[in-house]
């Protein structure tokens, strides 16, 4: 299938968010689903394992070999092809992990994932992604992502952290606001600094998503990241993949610590 680059530029410079349904199979998902729960669980037993995003909400940082279909996510035929649109030939991966918004959650304040770089708030170009992946199907009352579509255009230096935008904004954003409710098998692709924010999951479920984030050169987003591939997976991957990772190769994967750390999604946090 080919995928037409005005397509891909027109969603992610436009609204700053764009999906694909049915990327994957179900078999797959549920093969993703079982190994996310599982690190997660260990995440929660290590001192440092995961970082809050606020009561009942944590991000985990993995390692890419964690997970059974990190090749099939990183190699599909969707995410190379925004990558290169967007991002240009020499896009590299720069991160994986998790989100579980867990039942309890509560609706996070606005923000985006860093500081808008000046070649976005005044160059008027993306150099990062953020593809996610759910591991369930997603309704409405397990907390939905949603989304403020163009807002990663604005410049941002005068919000909290260069990240939170002031209360009286909301309206705006709440004005703009899309809601996203993928199924198993579904991934998208978005620009982190869209304002978004993930809402009150008011069921008895968690909402556990994947995360992949990918860098143009000069970037720098690693630095935020510790990417690390043993040295046997790195040699078992295919060339054309090796070659996009911006990672450490270790003769025994080390804990990650958790460098991400969104200090103003963190009050209340449980």
């Amino acid at each position: 299938m080919t995928y037409e680059p005005a397509d891909i530029m027109g969603a992610l410079y436009g609204p700053g968010f764009l999906g694909l349904k049915g990327a994957f199979s179900r078999e797959w998902t549920e093969a993703l689903r079982e190994d996310v729960e599982a690190l997660y669980r260990a995440a929660l037993e290590r001192p440092g394992g995961t970082v809050g995003r606020g009561p009942k909400r944590h991000y985990v940082e993995i390692h890419p070999e964690d997970i059974r279909g990190f090749v099939e996510l990183a190699s599909h035929p969707w995410v190379q092809a925004v990558c290169e649109t967007v991002l240009g030939p020499d896009y590299r991966f720069v991160e994986i992990g998790f989100d579980v918004p867990n039942p309890g959650a509560v609706d996070q304040p606005w923000h985006r994932d860093f500081p808008s770089p000046e070649e976005t708030y005044r160059g008027r170009k993306l150099n990062s992604l953020a593809f996610n992946v759910t591991t369930v199907d997603v309704e409405p009352d397990m907390g939905p992502f949603e989304i403020a579509p163009g807002t990663q255009w604005d410049d941002g230096r005068a919000f909290e952290f260069e990240m939170f935008p002031p209360q009286e904004q909301y309206a705006r954003y709440e004005a703009r606001a899309e809601r996203k409710m993928p199924k198993m098998g579904d991934i998208s692709v978005r620009s982190a600094l869209t304002i978004h924010r993930g809402t009150a999951n008011l069921s008895d479920k968690s909402r556990p998503v994947l995360v992949l984030g990918a860098d143009a050169p000069g970037a720098n987003n690693h630095e935020r990241h510790d990417l690390q591939v043993t040295r046997r997976y790195y040699e078992s991957l295919p060339e054309s993949l090796r070659s996009r990772l911006l990672c450490r190769i270790v003769d025994e994967l080390e804990p990650i610590v958790q460098k991400h750390d969104i200090e103003g999604l963190k009050m209340g946090e449980a």
